[in-house]
């Protein structure tokens, strides 16, 4: 499996941070906020090493009852202290770390977060139980040498003469979360044939493993399978499986060998190349800068980072030189599963816990982004005592979407015409999780609006179909049953609109009847504009499926030129299917998603909506958003919307042999709400306006006339480069 995510890049006063004294080589031009950037130079780093950790031991090779880094991040500063710098009144905030580190080697194992500054010790530490700890590599690594050895060998007639097996030919796939109570680390893994797109090849078998023990040395003993699954039918062990087999009391689906390249799973085209597609290309460069982690386009200004768990942020995002958002970041991507197989039933992935920001996967240029586009290394640190770097892996272009942000043909009374390209800027990452593929997205136009988008592709999640499993998903092949399940992702806005203090106020319309005043006997019905402030956390919280305000913004103290309060709207796009039943025992882990929309008083101790311990342990989840909603005033307060996006997935014969972005997209939009005097896309300077006695076809007039002499040459575009396979092993074949 790959490791990707970004560690940051700037160093604090002194030039160190860690407990050895990593010291790391200074920006010759520090970004602003380069706290939330990306690390540079990494070389020669000694990282955490407390005397509890044996320096030979890594992530990558830890037993369970190891000592070691799981992970370290940038830790984001306080907001105030951000702000007092940001704004030219205070100091440069110190450059901090979050580092993750399991203690397995110890009477009483635990997780223990470190907050790591410059020397010479940590500022603050949290203990976290040790059953809650994200599964490594490693781990998966070690079960499926515990299958293969010890599992698989009990029930040799069944493994030879059902599943063929020779000893790889076999991959495993992990649900989660891992069993029924806290403290449980039992997980159900499901067999696939192992080729390209192994997750849509099920095989039938299934396996339940106990893998609690720490003590790796006495696996064999402590490790155990609960149970095994078949074809429909449950089993103790792969014994009573290889007994039933034997004396033919099983009903056997053998499934039909797959060549290596998958055959209907295989990414390969199906057809020849042909004409080249469209390309775009800036016919004088690009318009937009990056310096560092710090973006500039027309009237926007932003920084970006790549959290480890989360992925993609951005911070202090300004237009037109005033900062509308501190802070807009992905903070979890969950699905729900549904089957009549035990791992489908069960499974509730939560990626953050796996980490969108570790698996960002390299881009490849033309098709993942624009050819032209500004690619971005990220770097991360985890399962390892050296940061990785992902070449390639987020992307930054400006696009011409095709259609105007706005247009009007006149020809009544005078004749002319007046438009605007919509070209915006985009920044994109794309994390593979396992089967899925997400395009994050954050894009920037003209007139002042944001949108925060995510698509899905990849494969789709499958069962062995069975019994009544088109109750549970659609036949995609011959044993492959596609099963239904819900996405939802969250987002944290940290909107400071016209300032730090805000307030919530919802618009929307109501009909009225009124009388025609020139005609009393007739009546009229006639749509008014209802206005309503939101003064509490209880009136902020948005149900999933419940009506909404179809004009909900953050209002500033202060009011435009027409007397209106300056505002930014929030409108989500979603086509969410149903969130789990709030009686679920481990709802309250995922109970951000029963929100489509809930507004906080935003506070240091609520940093997020989740939390990566909540996936292996969602019956007593470590961060549970609910408690967040307390019916605390949110009148003129520094605010944060926690907004939620999904789509229910039904996969259907489309699916096969990927899932395609259209119609699989989903997030919101943040839209200026009399925040300006008049639409401010009115000073870019791509308008075109003519009108009926002027010479269109003047450069002077329309710089659209000019476009091909500007454009009479194609750019030198950069060789084709990749290097998503270099340094890679064999991937790891558990996986989410």
């Amino acid at each position: 499996m790959s490791w990707s995510g970004a560690v940051p890049a700037w160093t604090g006063p002194s030039g160190q941070w860690g407990w050895s004294g990593c010291r790391r080589t200074r920006l010759a031009e520090p970004s602003p906020v380069a706290w939330c950037g990306t690390c540079r130079d990494t070389s020669g780093c000694r990282w955490l090493r407390p005397p509890a950790l044996n320096p030979r031991t890594t992530a990558s090779r830890a037993k369970p009852s190891d000592n070691c880094i799981a992970s370290v991040d940038v830790q984001v500063p306080g907001k105030a202290e951000v702000l007092r710098f940001l704004d030219g009144a205070g100091a440069r905030p110190r450059r901090e770390a979050l580092a993750v580190l399991y203690f397995g080697n110890q009477p009483d194992p635990n997780i223990t977060e470190y907050v790591v500054g410059p020397l010479p010790t940590p500022a603050y530490h949290r203990d976290v139980p040790y059953h809650r700890r994200p599964t490594l590599a490693v781990e998966y690594k070690q079960i499926g040498g515990f299958l293969k050895s010890q599992v698989f060998p009990s029930a040799p007639a069944f493994m030879q003469q059902v599943m063929e097996y020779d000893g790889a030919n076999l991959a495993v796939v992990t649900a989660a979360p891992r069993g029924f109570q806290s403290g449980d680390r039992v997980t159900w893994f499901v067999l696939f044939q192992n080729v390209s797109g192994f997750f849509v090849h099920p095989v039938g078998l299934e396996v339940l493993v106990d893998h609690s023990s720490l003590d790796i040395s006495q696996c064999i003993s402590q490790w155990a399978v609960s149970r095994v699954f078949y074809n429909g039918q449950y089993y103790r062990d792969m014994a009573q499986l290889e007994s039933a087999y034997v004396q033919g009391r099983i009903s056997v689906e053998k499934v039909r060998k797959a060549p290596w390249d998958g055959d209907f799973s295989s990414m390969k085209p199906r057809a020849p190349p042909a004409a080249l597609f469209p390309v775009q290309f800036e016919p004088q460069g690009p318009r937009y800068s990056v310096r560092n982690n710090h973006v500039l386009f027309q009237g926007w200004s932003f920084a970006f980072g790549m959290s480890v768990s989360t992925g993609l942020r951005l911070f202090d995002i300004r237009h037109r030189g005033e900062r509308v958002a501190y802070e807009i970041s992905v903070q979890e991507a969950l699905s729900v599963y549904g089957s009549n197989c035990p791992a489908g039933m069960s499974t509730r992935y939560m990626d953050g816990s796996f980490g969108l920001g570790r698996y960002t996967s390299p881009l490849v240029r033309g098709v993942d982004c624009p050819y032209s586009a500004t690619y971005v290394d990220t770097h991360s640190l985890s399962a390892s005592l050296r940061p990785k770097r992902r070449k390639a892996s987020l992307c930054i272009f400006e696009q011409n979407l095709g259609s105007p942000l706005r247009r009007h043909y006149s020809n009544l009374q005078s004749l002319y015409y007046g438009g605007l390209v919509n070209s915006a800027l985009v920044v994109r990452s794309i994390a593979t999780v396992g089967n899925y593929d997400y395009v994050w997205d954050f894009i920037f136009y003209q007139n002042g609006a944001m949108e925060g988008k995510v698509q899905a592709t990849g494969y789709p999640s499958s069962s062995f179909l069975h019994g009544d499993g088109l109750r549970y998903g659609n036949r995609l092949w011959e044993h492959t049953l596609g099963t239904i399940h819900t996405h939802f992702v969250n987002y944290k806005v940290d909107l400071d609109v016209g300032g730090v203090k805000n307030s919530l106020v919802a618009h929307d319309m109501a009909f009225e009847m009124t009388r025609a005043p020139w005609s009393p006997e007739q009546q009229i019905e006639r749509p008014r504009l209802t206005k309503k402030v939101l003064d509490t956390e209880d009136q902020a919280a948005f149900r999933l499926q419940s009506k909404m305000p179809r004009y909900i913004y953050f209002a500033a103290n202060s009011k435009n030129k027409w007397g209106h309060q300056r505002g930014y709207r929030i409108q989500i796009t979603s086509f969410a299917g149903d969130h789990i039943p709030e009686a679920s025992s481990m709802e309250r882990a995922i109970s951000w998603a029963r929100y489509q929309l809930a507004v906080t008083r935003r506070k240091e101790e609520e940093p997020t909506s989740t939390s990566i311990y909540n996936q292996n342990d969602p019956w007593t989840p470590t961060v549970a958003f609910a408690d967040f909603i307390n019916n605390e005033t949110i009148t003129n307060e520094d605010l944060v919307a926690w907004i939620t996006a999904g789509f229910l997935h039904i996969p259907h014969s489309e699916d096969i042999p990927n899932t395609v972005t259209v119609g699989n997209s989903v997030g919101f939009l943040l839209r200026p709400y009399n925040y300006y005097d008049l639409d401010p896309s009115i000073y870019s300077h791509d308008g075109v306006f003519f009108t009926s006695e002027q010479d269109f076809t003047a450069c002077e007039i329309n710089p659209l006339a000019c476009l091909p002499k500007a454009a009479s040459c194609l750019p030198n575009f950069p060789p084709f480069t990749f290097d998503g396979f270099q340094n890679m092993s064999r991937p790891v074949s558990l996986v989410n």
